[in-house]
């Protein structure tokens, strides 16, 4: 029989569009005493889980939470929950995950309308005020604030209020933009949105904040048809994730991840929210000024560009492979590849919470150094 041993993996520094690295504090969350579910305690933990999530969102929203997956869940728990088949949707594309919304959303049997713009540029405002002048009945309109694909900011505030004008509701994907750059819920009037552990707020992965307007909860409520996916109806889940003490068992939470995410969201209300987005700003001019000096050039336009994913673009004759290969083999640094239509072309360097900062910069800085001299 195979002897088997345990696994312990090497200390990489994550530079890549996520994971990020994870804090000691966190890691350290992550290894108390598992509890029950239901015990009070949890469930104690559970309501300032809430609360530190509506701090990082900028919201008051009553149904917010970390759904029990991973980000792409808490994407699909957006469009089962608000959209019904033969309702008309509209979709702003400009890199993978945008794609990856219209997906979500076919499956569900909406009707979907795509504005397309190139990858590595914004979504146009003036596309979605055309299309919804063109289709009155749009029910909701989708987009991603930070498309980690491109390293692409959309003008999440502007799309909205061009949503709200024509009564839609609006669907945000804040995946790699939550506690990386500006985001207000509430201000913005964002009824649905979703976003991942693992990347700005440098949690474990595996847990999908996400929050939902009251506006939103009432479509919940009103739909006709029951919601495609049992688990990620929100119908359901709000009675565990409600409030106060008396819970209804819909799944075993995963508690000591959630022991990580509190851990981390403690950390983000110590920093300050603003605290945190201006550091995610002043490490992307070290890292640009450091890039710079290699002769690299960045590959989004700084008007719209993202702070915590910095798109990069690799020079004629350098091999993409052999470089990430060689910065992982031997300075265990990891760094993206592009997707998609960008695969090739680019590298995406992340700069996302507990790595964001000096030290990995100039770490990164001297190690591409190396491997592109030689």
């Amino acid at each position: 029989m195979q002897t088997y041993s345990s696994f312990i993996p090497k200390t990489r520094t994550l530079m890549g569009p996520g994971p990020s690295d994870v804090s000691e504090r966190v890691l350290h969350a992550l290894s108390r005493p598992t509890l029950g579910h239901l015990d009070p305690d949890f469930i104690s933990l559970m309501d300032e889980t809430k609360s530190l999530l509506q701090y990082a969102f900028k919201t008051d929203n009553a149904l917010t939470m970390p759904l029990s997956a991973p980000g792409s869940a808490g994407m699909e728990a957006m469009f089962v929950n608000l959209l019904e088949p033969g309702d008309k949707v509209i979709v702003c594309i400009n890199g993978v995950f945008g794609n990856r919304m219209k997906e979500n959303a076919k499956r569900v049997g909406a009707e979907v309308i795509c504005i397309d713009d190139p990858w590595g540029e914004q979504t146009k405002p003036e596309k979605l005020e055309r299309a919804l002048r063109q289709h009155p009945d749009t029910k909701a309109v989708a987009f991603v604030h930070a498309e980690t694909s491109t390293g692409v900011r959309n003008d999440a505030k502007t799309l909205c209020q061009i949503a709200k004008s024509f009564n839609c509701l609006t669907i945000v994907d804040a995946v790699t933009s939550l506690a990386g750059i500006e985001l207000c819920v509430d201000e913005w009037h964002i009824d649905a949105i979703y976003s991942g552990t693992q990347k700005c707020l440098s949690c474990v992965p595996g847990l999908a904040p996400i929050s939902f307007s009251e506006h939103a909860v009432q479509t919940i409520q009103k739909r006709k048809s029951p919601v495609q996916s049992w688990f990620l109806d929100m119908n359901l889940i709000v009675g565990y994730w409600g409030e106060g003490q008396k819970r209804a068992y819909h799944h075993t939470a995963p508690v000591n991840s959630i022991y990580a995410l509190h851990e981390s969201l403690v950390m983000l209300a110590q920093e300050g929210l603003e605290n945190s987005c201006q550091r995610h700003a002043s490490m992307h001019q070290h890292l640009k000024t450091g890039l710079e000096s290699l002769g690299l050039e960045m590959a989004v336009d700084e008007a719209y560009r993202l702070p915590q994913l910095n798109a990069v673009k690799i020079p004629e004759g350098i091999d993409d492979v052999q470089v990430r290969s060689r910065l992982l083999n031997e300075y265990d640094l990891e760094i993206g590849a592009g997707l998609g239509e960008l695969a090739g072309k680019v590298w995406r360097i992340g700069l996302m919470g507990y790595a964001c900062k000096q030290k990995n910069v100039d770490y990164c800085i001297q190690s591409l150094g190396r491997v592109l001299n030689r």
